[in-house]
């Protein structure tokens, strides 16, 4: 599996990414959500800046964590445990604090020149778990459906 990943515009995630000062990224949830559980060392992130329409850089996955039912205290201690690869802003803070988390670490960044064009559908997600990434490109997607990102 490969995932895309879109990245917040205001807080530059994509240009931290580029310029190695953040290593890993976060998603999290109440309960557990894509991609929680989902994503493991070895697989291919594509990343893509939010309303770029830009498929621009991709790494590999070195490590993951994930955590489910964690308490205030926990949270705090992972986001600032991991701030260096994570490089959050303090409203990143705020909205990764949640009771479900996945850390992803990748390296191996490489920047995609000519960017691929997105395909965007209106069902998608933040993260979305693809067999390929051409399945989200321009000319060559199909249909996004969840079937790759259910629990088993």
């Amino acid at each position: 599996m490969v995932h895309l990943v879109y990245c917040d515009d205001k807080a530059k995630v994509l240009e931290k990414i580029l310029d190695g000062s953040k290593t890993m990224v976060v998603r999290g949830a109440a309960g557990r959500k894509i991609p929680h559980s989902r994503v493991n060392e070895g697989e291919i992130l594509y990343f893509m800046q939010k309303g770029s329409k830009k498929i621009s850089a991709k790494a590999t996955v070195t490590h993951v964590e994930n955590y489910q039912k964690l308490t205030e205290e926990e949270i705090i201690t992972i986001l600032t445990h991991n701030q260096p690869k994570l490089n959050l802003t303090d409203k990143q803070k705020e909205r990764w604090h949640k009771k479900c988390l996945i850390l992803i670490e990748f390296s191996d960044v490489e920047k995609i020149e000519p960017a691929f064009d997105f395909e965007h559908q209106g069902n998608m997600d933040d993260w979305l778990i693809i067999e390929k990434i051409e399945d989200v490109v321009v000319g060559t997607s199909i249909p996004y459906n969840y079937e790759k990102s259910k629990f088993k």
